[in-house]
């Protein structure tokens, strides 16, 4: 089962050429006849994490030259997660006439849904740069710890969203569940506050594993450096 299960992922890793095209495509048709096209998901996010960062911010009592970097990076990597958690509820749904008369690897169709969100995530980026810049963002040294942390998240995800796309095309209840808690996740995931607002309750932090995901990435570009790597391997070993 381990050697059949490895043969298909090399096989979806061969075939990047079909999954990027499909990728592509279903970005040009979200936003077709469209005169931004694609550059509406850059400005949606950035109007969100404006207007969200300024009454959060409010509430708050925050510094917003270092609040706004926070929640626009935490808000664009969370875009990632839950499109990518989202959308691979329905990568084996949608495509199940494909999957019955091709002998396409199924991992094809979840690289489908990881080059799609990519694709957004390169639009998003634009906000985290511009906030940088805006906000004069120090710490250009840890930059680029950036990369190795985007990797550790994209790897989680995939076996997340394979996981997620084999139970929702068995159990049609699991996309109404795997939203719900998504959204409960938001709220308890450091995205809008700092760790240290939770003083004595930082077991949620502890506990919920996309906070040392998120964080992987988010601290390098936020100028910092915080190594949760120790913290989310054992998850990837899983």
């Amino acid at each position: 089962m381990l050697k059949e299960s490895l043969s298909s992922f090399l096989r979806g890793c061969r075939t990047w050429r079909l999954w990027t095209l499909l990728g592509w495509l279903d970005i040009q048709q979200r936003y077709a006849r469209s005169s931004l096209g694609p550059f509406w998901i850059t400005l949606s996010m950035g109007v969100m994490v404006g207007a969200m960062g300024l009454v959060y911010g409010t509430l708050f009592g925050q510094d917003m030259k270092s609040y706004l970097p926070l929640i626009g990076s935490g808000f664009v990597l969370w875009a990632l997660i839950s499109g990518i958690l989202n959308e691979s509820c329905f990568a084996f749904i949608n495509n199940a006439n494909f999957i019955r008369q091709s002998d396409v690897s199924l991992w094809v169709y979840i690289f489908q849904v990881l080059w799609r969100q990519m694709i957004i995530l390169a639009h998003n980026v634009v906000v985290i740069v511009v906030l940088r810049i805006v906000f004069n963002v120090k710490g250009y040294d840890h930059l680029l710890l950036f990369i190795p942390g985007l990797l550790v998240l994209l790897l989680n995800l995939t076996w997340m969203s394979y996981m997620a796309a084999i139970w929702s095309a068995r159990y049609r209840d699991v996309p109404q569940l795997i939203a719900s808690c998504l959204q409960i996740l938001f709220y308890i995931t450091p995205l809008m506050w700092w760790p240290h607002m939770l003083k004595k309750h930082q077991w949620i932090i502890t506990i919920n594993p996309f906070s040392s995901l998120v964080d992987l990435v988010r601290a390098p570009v936020l100028g910092a450096y915080r190594s949760q790597l120790a913290g989310v391997l054992p998850l990837f070993l899983l």
